[in-house]
């Protein structure tokens, strides 16, 4: 009989999760932003979660979605660039190369019918070049000058299409995030107003301290959600 340790172990159902990411591109590189929640169904369990990391030199990552899962990529991706490392060949990763590693792993695990929830963010800058592309859990890919995961894809990807130019400052890149992350606080009962802004340039990545959404409770339709619905009294 084989010992316990030997089991495989697969996660057949999400359980703590983080919520959307959302990402673009900048004049000097990649901006990203999540929240730091992360829900055991539908409660809040975890308040301080990290899910925006630097990988290698060049690149960013954000994922939203399981949590034990995105720990298991990050270890895979350790491996990644470790190995590269080890070659000492004076070149390392870029964006483009970690980004199609990840939709290998997510592609791979889902056709073995074992796949890691997650839907994943990748944005870097190397040799001036800036790159910003998502992956979902089955593997479906696509880079873009705009991204987002969750339901950011719904509610933060029209405000970005609306407002997005490839100048933007870090400041109105920044801003742009605060205001797609204050529509997902407001509309996905999984988001927390505790958010983590980083950015990546060609000098690096720098993954800002967490801090409060300013927010504004007073709109009549929070107060009275019936007000104005079809069928309201």
């Amino acid at each position: 009989m084989d010992h316990p340790s030997a089991e495989t172990q697969r996660t057949l159902y999400p359980y703590v999760t983080g919520s959307s990411v959302v990402a673009l591109k900048y004049k000097d590189g990649i901006l990203m932003a999540a929240d730091t929640g992360g829900s055991y169904g539908s409660t809040l369990r975890y308040k301080s979660i990290e899910r925006l990391k630097p990988i290698g030199k060049h690149s960013l990552l954000g994922a939203s979605g399981e949590i034990s899962d995105f720990q298991e990529i990050l270890r895979y991706l350790d491996e990644l660039i470790l190995y590269d490392n080890m070659w000492d060949d004076g070149n390392s990763l870029g964006p483009k190369e970690v980004h199609n590693y990840l939709t290998r792993i997510m592609y791979n695990r889902r056709n073995k019918f074992n796949p890691l929830w997650n839907s994943l963010i990748l944005g870097g800058v190397k040799n001036g070049q800036k790159y910003l592309g998502m992956v979902s859990m089955i593997g479906v890919n696509f880079e873009d000058n705009h991204v987002a995961t969750g339901l950011g894809n719904h509610l933060a990807r029209p405000i970005l299409r609306d407002e997005w130019h490839e100048n933007l400052t870090f400041e109105e890149g920044v801003q742009l995030l605060e205001k797609c992350m204050r529509v997902l606080l407001y509309r996905d009962r999984s988001a927390v107003n505790k958010i983590q802004i980083s950015k990546i340039t060609e000098e690096g990545a720098t993954v800002f301290p967490p801090f409060s959404l300013k927010t504004y409770w007073e709109f009549s339709a929070f107060k009275n959600p019936t007000i104005g619905a079809e069928g309201s009294w």
